[in-house]
């Protein structure tokens, strides 16, 4: 039988999601019917699906209730898969419980996600999220991208879900990518992985800053106009390569805008804006 639900469509830099409120964990929402939401003829069209849900409501968030944690930010890609995390996307959710009366800002914001709990804070850029500590993998990926010629080396880093980050010698080499195929990845890690493909600025840092350009094909999805883990994961891949002289802080620029990345304490924090365009109802098949 059909059912009407109610959602806010929102985005992180060009990033964008469909929100859907449940409190109390009443709809089970099948990967069909995500897809069909994230349909940009069909549907709604976003990259994808955040579902707002008391972490006491679903069983992924039981531990972080026990800790005191209200929500949870139940992320699907796309295509219905489900995902560890989004950085844009838990600006957008944050923004969302602000803007409804769910939560407040007077501390951090503890946001429950299947890669752990993160904090959100407000910023200068809009939102901030500590996003944790990060690793980095032993071992290069050997990425093959339609548009770049040769097969390149990539950096393997986690920032609660896999990122796999390329260098490029030039703009024109990040303009000539074709994101539309999927990029071939060796060895494929075993949950697959994200790929940003990044040209540092000239000069690489100012006044104490780094500055990169970036694209980003993400698993579950295809090419999107910013990918918050995405961007963090390629200011620290950057970093590496920079040496031990490298900046803390960072921009990142993506087709969507400007993304900011700072390390402190073993954690990596990302800011930015997050926008809410407009709400309405949609039939569920």
């Amino acid at each position: 039988m059909p059912q009407t639900i109610a959602f806010t469509k929102g985005h992180g830099t060009g990033n964008d999601f469909v929100v859907i409120p449940d409190p109390d964990g009443a709809l089970d929402l099948s990967d069909d019917q995500v897809a069909v939401l994230c349909d940009r003829r069909f549907g709604i069209g976003a990259d994808g699906v955040l579902r707002v849900v008391r972490a006491r409501s679903i069983d992924e968030g039981a531990q972080a209730a026990a800790s005191g944690v209200e929500w949870f930010m139940d992320y699907r890609n796309a295509d219905g898969s489900e995902a560890e995390m989004c950085g844009n996307g838990i600006r957008v959710f944050a923004r969302y419980l602000a803007e409804v009366g769910w939560a407040d800002f007077d501390a951090p914001l503890p946001i429950a996600t299947r890669a752990g709990v993160k904090h959100v804070t407000l910023s200068d850029r809009g939102y901030e999220a500590d996003l944790g500590a990060w690793r980095v993998e032993q071992g290069d990926v050997l990425v093959r991208t339609r548009g770049v010629g040769a097969a390149r080396p990539g950096m393997g880093i986690d920032v609660g879900n896999p990122h796999i980050v390329v260098a490029l010698p030039d703009t024109d080499d990040l303009e000539s990518l074709d994101l539309a195929v999927v990029p071939q990845l060796h060895p494929e890690p075993a949950h697959g992985a994200n790929v940003e493909f990044v040209v540092p600025s000239d000069p690489l840092v100012h006044e104490g800053v780094g500055s990169i350009r970036m694209r980003v094909f993400e698993r579950g999805v295809g090419e999107t106009l910013s990918c918050g883990t995405g961007v963090a994961a390629a200011a620290i891949a950057v970093r590496e390569w920079a040496g031990s002289a490298a900046p803390d802080h960072w921009t990142v620029d993506v087709p969507g805008g400007r993304l900011g990345v700072r390390m402190h304490g073993g954690h990596v924090f990302l800011s930015g804006p997050a926008t809410l365009v407009y709400s309405g109802e949609v039939t569920l098949a």
